[in-house]
């Protein structure tokens, strides 16, 4: 049986954790800009995947 240990098992505890050092380090008015590029970058790494031509940059 294959198991991951320290990546699909996180407590309700951990991911509050995680979520107030990430407000600390960014701050409340950078995350939705932080999660806007993250989505881009996603986006074009999809359409680079596909092999479209029209990537924004």
């Amino acid at each position: 049986m294959l198991t991951y240990p320290l990546v699909f098992n996180f407590g309700i505890w951990e991911i509050i954790l995680i979520v107030l050092v990430i407000l600390l380090i960014f701050g409340g008015k950078k995350i939705p800009e932080l999660m806007r590029g993250i989505g881009k970058g996603i986006n074009n790494f999809k359409k680079g995947v596909k092999g479209e031509d029209d990537i924004d940059k």
